[in-house]
């Protein structure tokens, strides 16, 4: 497969032209990969305006998603905004959401004033739906759209297909943020969003693939909406945007093309092999994406920052620890055989009965939007009790709120605030 960004950068690396244009490192060996970063100069293409090499480009990529994909150099974020502008310019004013979602998604609402419905669970970190009370909840409240995160941080895959086939009978825009799960097209049989019935998803090239950090893309079904697209990415993404990232984009399009979903077929099978090992050694583990190994450490004795911090001296950098879980995302490039040597090295302990608080649904005071707008103080959490949050307090995997913005703060609240050691948080000013 052609890869025309990154062609077009080693050319002009090759040409010794003299760079009288941004940035200012000039392409010299300042820091020592300078070269490669380029700006929007003849020949480069725009990234939101894309008629050359990032379109050519961005083809390669919707042949190998069976789905027109755009790219984005600042992560899913990007994509989740754009995603909620083109809902809402579809007519989307309700949004039914699951409660774990990214804080992106929070301000982006906000921002464009989307009334949004939670879906609640038992846990902060993962989202059961039960599919009977979300078509009762469709038919009571008549949503425009639905927003998932699948899978979600500690792993757990949603039951896309199914979901999909209630939004079609209640005519339900099916939203999916696929940020960890860019890799499950390429499963042997996908599980993609876009495979199984979502109108529009994002996924993160960089989170399980060899793609540098920020590089994802926007994945859109309706082809209603493709003349449209780059316009919504352009309201909310960098005029500056990084070419170092579109040239990896580019470049990974080569890899997948060149047999990744063969190489990730037998690497499953031996990551599969090691979660056995592991479950047969004592381990309990909670996920069902493959390619995540989510250790529930107070069953093995430790909690998960002990956990993380025992296995970080032995050599493994995890991605995610909280008090009682330690996440390990895993690639085709990951050494299994050493994980399996350090997490197995790891006698176990005696499990620890000491369970998260539960999640109770918290009372909506004023809008996202007016909370955010509002003035603001910051002040302890021991004197937050029954104030209104006007900014998102991040306690769980990275940008999952433990409490929405524009929500009165409660016992329960607080509990949790404690329980994941948020010491102090911004409100409403008197």
């Amino acid at each position: 497969m052609d890869t025309p960004i990154f062609n077009f950068i080693k050319e002009y690396i090759k040409s010794d032209t003299e760079r009288l244009h941004m940035p200012g490192h000039k392409g010299t060996h300042i820091l020592g990969f300078e070269e490669f970063d380029i700006t929007e100069i003849n020949g480069a293409d725009s990234l939101f305006e894309a008629n050359g090499i990032i379109k050519e480009s961005e083809k390669n990529a919707s042949l190998l998603f069976d789905c027109p994909t755009f790219y984005s150099t600042e992560g899913s974020s990007l994509c989740i905004r754009a995603m909620l502008f083109l809902a809402k310019k579809q007519g989307v004013k309700k949004i039914l959401a699951g409660r774990n979602a990214h804080k992106s998604f929070v301000n982006t609402c906000a921002l464009l004033d989307i009334d949004v419905e939670w879906i609640y669970s038992q846990s902060y970190l993962t989202l059961e739906i039960d599919l009977a009370i979300l078509e009762k909840t469709f038919i009571s409240s008549k949503p425009d759209a639905i927003f998932i995160t699948s899978p979600d941080y500690l792993g757990t895959l949603a039951d896309i297909k199914s979901i999909s086939k209630l939004c079609k009978k209640y005519d339900v825009k099916f939203l999916v943020d696929c940020a960890h799960g860019a890799y499950l097209k390429f499963l042997p049989e996908s599980l993609f969003p876009t495979d199984l019935g979502a109108d529009m998803c994002c996924s993160s090239a960089h989170k399980t693939l060899p793609c540098l950090t920020g590089g994802a893309y926007l994945h859109i079904k309706d082809t209603t909406l493709l003349n449209q697209v780059k316009d919504a990415m352009a309201l909310f993404g960098s005029t500056s945007p990084s070419y170092l990232i579109l040239a990896s984009l580019d470049k990974v399009n080569e890899y997948i093309f060149n047999d990744y979903k063969n190489k990730l077929q037998k690497f499953l099978v031996k990551t599969e092999n090691l979660k056995k090992k592991l479950r047969s050694h004592g381990y309990f583990l909670f996920e069902s994406e493959p390619l995540k190994i989510t250790i529930c450490a107070k069953s093995y004795g430790y909690t998960g920052e002990e956990l993380s911090d025992i296995i970080r001296a032995k050599g493994i950098e995890i991605e995610f620890y909280d008090p009682d879980f330690a996440v390990l995302m895993l690639s085709i490039n990951n050494n299994l055989k050493k994980i399996e040597e350090i997490l197995l090295s790891v006698s176990p302990a005696s499990p620890i009965i000491d369970f998260p608080p539960v999640l109770i649904e918290c009372k909506k005071v004023i809008s996202f939007k007016e909370a955010l707008l509002s003035e603001s103080e910051e002040i302890d959490i021991k004197d937050s009790l029954n104030r209104v949050l006007s900014q998102i307090s991040i306690g769980c995997p990275p940008a999952v709120p433990i409490i929405m913005c524009g929500e009165k703060i409660d016992q329960n609240t607080i509990k949790c605030f404690e329980y994941y050691k948020i010491e102090k948080c911004k409100v409403i000013k008197r």
